[in-house]
């Protein structure tokens, strides 16, 4: 089983290879997909290009979830969402995808960045040991070390003092 520094690092790792998560305002409604802006100076920190008619520009409350591409890792995080239209920020995470959606540019007039500080987190691992696959593979049970790791944190940084 992996200790949360671990399953922390995994989950931010995971998050560039496939960034899409679902995200909503608590009491808001459905959630929606939206694609993870990522910037690594900015701890427990994810960003999202919406525009200003979106839902979620209003801010508050969040919740997000993260579902891995190979479906063995998950994620639900919690924390606040404002809109931050930092220039300098924008610029830095500005790419093709971000403009396939924005035909304006960067000064876009409906574009906004929506800032998601994450509060805390609950993240598991499935990594299904061997012994676990051929278990499950033939109706046997699985026990508790087989399963994968599971970790509930106050913050998503990857090393404590971060």
């Amino acid at each position: 089983m992996a200790d949360p520094q671990e399953i922390k690092q995994h989950f931010w790792k995971k998050l560039a290879d496939s960034p899409f998560v679902m995200i909503g305002l608590e009491g808001g409604g459905h959630h929606e997909p939206l694609t993870a802006q990522l910037d690594q100076e900015q701890v427990d920190t994810i960003f999202f290009f919406i525009g200003k008619d979106n839902r979620l520009a209003q801010g508050g409350k969040t919740m997000a979830q993260f579902v891995a591409k190979g479906h063995d890792f998950f994620a639900c995080l919690s924390g606040n969402a404002r809109i931050d239209n930092d220039f300098g920020m924008v610029d830095k995470l500005w790419n093709s995808q971000v403009e396939a959606w924005f035909p304006g540019g960067k000064s876009d007039p409906n574009l906004a960045l929506l800032r998601f500080d994450v509060d805390d987190a609950e993240m598991w691992e499935t990594d299904v040991s061997l012994a676990g696959k051929v278990k499950m593979l033939f109706g046997g049970k699985i026990k508790a070390g087989d399963e994968g790791s599971h970790a509930v944190v106050g913050t998503t940084a990857e090393a404590t003092g971060a």
